[in-house]
């Protein structure tokens, strides 16, 4: 390697470790803050606060390294060519693209590795990370009780709240409880309404204590005979204070490590994706079939079909359904007979819309989760274009400009991908096109600033600009009498 090449490489890694670091840093932070409900108040140990951290950083990557080459490239190139090193480089012969050329090869291969870690690190991340966030969450009782939906405590407790207070969500209101009777495990048959509750417990004791107040407890009692059951007979009492002790053996016992059976698209391999999604296209065309094939039968269009015998009417199929009905009922009980299913097949249309509609969304997740293993190894090659010859064209270094420049061009390349993925998920637009749109966007981009640096123009030539509307006013002169 020759001495310039070592010089701009080791000038890029210096820079390009640095900014790794300090967004990796700030992109840390920002997940503390965004997770910080299910971290805090559990007495969590550092190390499992730190194993949280550790799952979580590699699912940053994608929009870390990005990033970070694009600035880079911002700073050193701009700095290169603020102090005029690209200047002595062009006076000795040397183009810009042969001063690229270092890290060229740096880029490449950073690209190919960023591939591998999306495609082998990511998803163990994802599923360690996912294992660790449901295994805390089983931690405190207070943070599995959910706001606004039934969560179940133990075995014998659906508890439902409104809000949650308090510096421990120890206060609760609103509450709503299923209890579960170990004599009749088949259904609910009590329910506890209060207004307010609260959750209390000794240290080091494996009981909760849930203090109600200002509630009803309601009891459906199983009748022995067919005559009592019929008037289903219940039990209602009013309490002003009431206390249910529950057992928390299994929660505090929680093993942090513990491994579920979890799954998400993130988890997921590129062999593995291609299994999925063929299973998932397969099963989803067989649904599709299996669908119309049902309503076209429940249509009756098979059944009034002419049957025909060697070429001759055997039976008369709409006339036969026609004389089920008196003479007087004909033309009204036809009627009611097709109102009812016309309604019948609507809503089945709507209801079956609407798992269609998750299932769609589920294989195009799939499917976007596929390319997005290529995207990140391309957008390091593109971003890398885009960012070295517009710093050698604003000749601006350190964190100032190009930071700013850089954050734009990210946060319009980002936001692009948020959109066009959002897009995707319904439908709208295909999962190929979603998950390469941004890039592909910023391809051109990067192919005329390269073009632009390397015959030393700017990203604007004012002069010619305004030597054209010289010109214009010039000739405009020249027609006047």
């Amino acid at each position: 390697m020759k001495i310039l090449d070592r010089y701009i490489l080791t000038t890029y890694l210096k820079t390009f470790f640095s900014v790794f670091i300090i967004l990796m840093f700030i992109f840390v932070l920002q997940s503390i803050w965004l997770y910080i409900s299910e971290l805090a108040g559990k007495e969590l140990d550092i190390w499992i606060v730190l194993k949280f951290l550790w799952y979580v950083s590699p699912r940053l990557m994608p929009l870390v390294l990005p990033l970070t080459i694009l600035v880079t490239s911002l700073m050193v190139f701009g700095s290169f060519a603020e102090k005029y090193e690209f200047a002595a480089m062009k006076a000795n012969g040397i183009s810009l693209q042969r001063a690229m050329r270092s890290l060229m090869v740096f880029i490449l291969l950073l690209s190919v590795t960023a591939f591998f870690f999306a495609n082998n690190v990511i998803p163990y991340s994802e599923y360690k990370w996912l294992n660790l966030r449901r295994n805390i969450a089983q931690v405190s009782p207070s943070m599995v009780i959910a706001e606004g939906q039934f969560s179940q405590i133990g075995d014998d407790f659906n508890i439902k709240v409104s809000e949650k207070s308090g510096d421990r969500d120890q206060f609760l209101k609103d509450v709503v409880i299923h209890k579960k009777n170990p004599k009749r495990p088949s259904g609910n048959y009590t329910v506890i309404i209060a207004n307010d509750g609260e959750l209390a417990s000794e240290e080091g004791s494996n009981t909760l204590s849930l203090i109600l107040k200002d509630g009803n407890y309601y009891e459906d009692i199983q009748a022995t005979t067919a005559a009592k059951q019929r008037s289903k007979p219940f039990a209602k009492s009013y309490f002003s204070t009431y206390a249910i002790n529950i057992d928390l053996t299994a929660l505090n016992d929680t093993d942090v490590d513990k491994e579920n059976e979890l799954t998400n698209q993130n988890m997921y391999k590129i062999n593995e994706l291609f299994v999925e999604i063929d299973s998932l296209s397969k099963s989803y065309s067989k649904d599709i079939s299996a669908f119309s094939d049902n309503m076209y039968y429940r249509s009756g269009v098979s059944k009034f079909k002419m049957t025909k015998l060697k070429d001759t009417v055997a039976v008369d199929t709409i006339q036969s359904v026609i004389d089920v009905f008196d003479v007087e009922n004909k033309q009204s009980g036809v009627i009611s007979m097709a109102l009812n299913n016309v309604r019948g097949s609507i809503q089945s249309v709507q209801a079956k819309k609407k798992e269609f509609q998750v299932k769609t969304k589920r294989l195009n997740k799939y499917e976007m989760a596929l390319h997005e293993k290529w995207v990140l190894a391309a957008a390091c090659i593109i971003l890398f274009f885009v960012g070295a010859p517009l710093g050698a064209i604003i000749r601006k270094g350190g964190m100032g400009l190009p930071m700013v420049i850089a954050i734009l061009l990210f946060l319009t390349y980002h936001f692009i991908g948020i959109f066009a993925k959002n897009s995707a998920e319904d439908g709208t637009l295909h999962p190929f096109i979603a998950t390469w749109l941004s890039t592909v966007i910023m391809l051109p981009l990067g192919i005329w600033l390269t073009y632009r640096a390397t015959t030393d123009q700017g990203i604007v030539d004012f002069d010619a600009f305004f030597q054209r509307f010289s010109k214009w006013f010039k000739k405009k002169d020249k027609t006047l009498p």
